[in-house]
């Protein structure tokens, strides 16, 4: 998981008076967010530092706020920048710096290139931290949340973001996706049958996230779906997680959207480390692009 070194702390303390901004802008032009800020437990522990944008190699990496850039070069072979913005600090990897260090810059100008390699995600992404001191903050509390999508006037009206009422989902992972839901051939026992759900493609470890709020009403082991939650969002309406490598939640316990439920993994009728998501409408599996 992404760490950048404490060496930030070798540019000069801002003012006392410095203030930090209320409001970040978001650093990709086009992106969607993939691994959530999930904190270690001990300063040194196994955690997400912070949050993954995916986007591709070549797109313009931008400040977030107003700030001076204190840091840009590498820590351990990986492209870093890193601007003051007063209070809080915000970190960008792997990212091939257009700043300096000591550079004033404003929010939204191009400080970098997105990286393509070395990268943690199975495709380009940008890994964009938040810090306060030596705490990592949740950069999303900053940014708001998602963006706008435009549609035509004739256009299906999209789901109303995060809201269960509408239906509207949040991606539970980062990742590709690797098998989308619909006919195919199982890998396994090459039978031809409806693959129920959609399949990211994630390390195993990854954490999992509610795709909305709602309670856990499954977790289960089985020999197609391994480790399996289930959580139901409103009447005739649940999510499901399988292959999991670990469960943290239980049967009747309440969960928030974006909240940690599970590690992904490889268990029970699977090729190899991802997650197998599914929704289902009075109990009846659809297709989860439809939803997110």
């Amino acid at each position: 998981m992404p760490l950048v070194a404490l060496l930030l702390f070798l540019a000069a303390s801002p003012p006392a008076h410095a203030k930090s901004p209320d409001r970040w802008t978001w650093p990709l032009d086009d992106h969607a967010i993939g691994e959530r800020f999930d904190p270690p437990a001990t300063a040194y522990g196994p955690g997400h530092r912070g949050v993954d944008l995916t986007g591709a190699a070549g797109d313009a990496v931008r400040a977030v706020a107003a700030g001076r850039v204190v840091f840009a070069g590498q820590v351990g072979g990986i492209g870093v920048v890193t601007v003051d913005h007063g209070r809080e600090r915000s970190t960008y990897q792997p990212v091939k710096a257009r700043a300096r260090a000591g550079d004033a810059v404003r929010a939204g100008q191009v400080i970098g290139t997105l990286l393509g390699s070395p990268s943690h995600c199975s495709g380009a992404c940008l890994h964009l931290g938040r810090l306060v001191g030596d705490d990592y903050l949740d950069p999303l509390e900053l940014l708001g949340g998602g963006r706008f999508r435009l549609i035509a006037p004739q256009g299906r009206p999209p789901a109303p973001p995060g809201g269960v009422g509408g239906h509207g989902l949040q991606r539970p992972v980062g990742g590709p996706i690797t098998s989308p839901y619909g006919m195919r051939v199982h890998p396994v026992t090459g039978e031809r049958k409806l693959h129920d759900g959609t399949d990211f493609g994630v390390p195993c470890g990854t954490p999992v996230h509610s795709a909305a709020s709602g309670t856990v009403v499954g977790r289960s082991y089985s020999g197609a779906y391994g480790k399996r939650i289930v959580v139901r969002h409103r009447p005739g309406f649940e999510t499901s997680y399988g292959h999991l490598s670990a469960q943290s939640v239980s049967v009747g316990d309440r969960v928030t959207a974006g909240q940690v439920i599970a590690r992904s993994g490889t268990t029970g009728l699977s090729t190899g480390c991802h997650l197998h998501f599914m929704v289902l409408t009075s109990g009846k599996p659809v297709n989860p692009q439809e939803f997110l």
